[in-house]
């Protein structure tokens, strides 16, 4: 059976997208797909080095983010790709845009919320750095993506949360508590 539903998590980096996405994906039946992953390809496309898993965190990465800035044909044929994914159904993507960008009532949209020191956390933990470093980084990406995004499509990321059906709050509960959550919330909407 071809599921006609699809699942779109958006939040602040490090907030839990792809691991609750990972679980969306396990549970229903679902293609997992990662706007980040499809960026990193163009990446890659472009010369960069993309193969390690903290990739976005490293010196080449403030390079190429740099070059998307003056390039917005980037985020484009990633949102492109995406949109495309999310209406065809059988999907659970993360991305920062796509709630944004895609209208269809067959797309549940999810906005994870967690604060800074948390995900900072998260990041410390998930890629062996300092607290101080993952604060660094994850204040400099949320920038980043606010200024990008209002940039090419207006909307101001993190702040005009009317477009999701959906959001939970990553400081109030624990991992496994907020799998189960998204689980439900799917269950409900589907019809199951």
């Amino acid at each position: 059976m071809v599921n006609k539903f699809s699942v779109v998590i958006s939040g602040w980096p490090a907030v839990g997208k792809t691991t609750i996405a990972a679980k969306l994906a396990e549970e229903f039946g679902l293609v997992m797909y990662n706007g980040g992953d499809i960026l990193k390809m163009l990446a890659a496309e472009k010369g960069y080095s993309t193969a390690s898993e903290d990739w976005w965190d490293t010196a080449e990465a403030k390079k190429f983010m740099h070059e998307r800035k003056s390039d917005p044909s980037f985020d484009k044929k990633v949102d492109e790709k995406l949109s495309e994914l999310a209406k065809k159904g059988g999907a659970v993507i993360t991305s920062y845009t796509l709630p944004w960008l895609v209208k269809e009532q067959s797309v549940i949209k999810l906005w994870l919320r967690g604060s800074t020191e948390n995900r900072a956390r998260r990041m410390a933990n998930r890629d062996s750095i300092s607290f101080a470093e993952a604060k660094k980084i994850i204040t400099l990406r949320d920038d980043e993506n606010k200024k990008i995004y209002r940039r090419l499509y207006g909307f101001s990321f993190g702040e005009d949360l009317t477009v999701f059906d959906y959001m939970l709050n990553t400081d109030r509960l624990p991992l496994d508590p907020l799998i189960e959550i998204s689980k439900l919330i799917v269950r409900r909407q589907i019809g199951g």
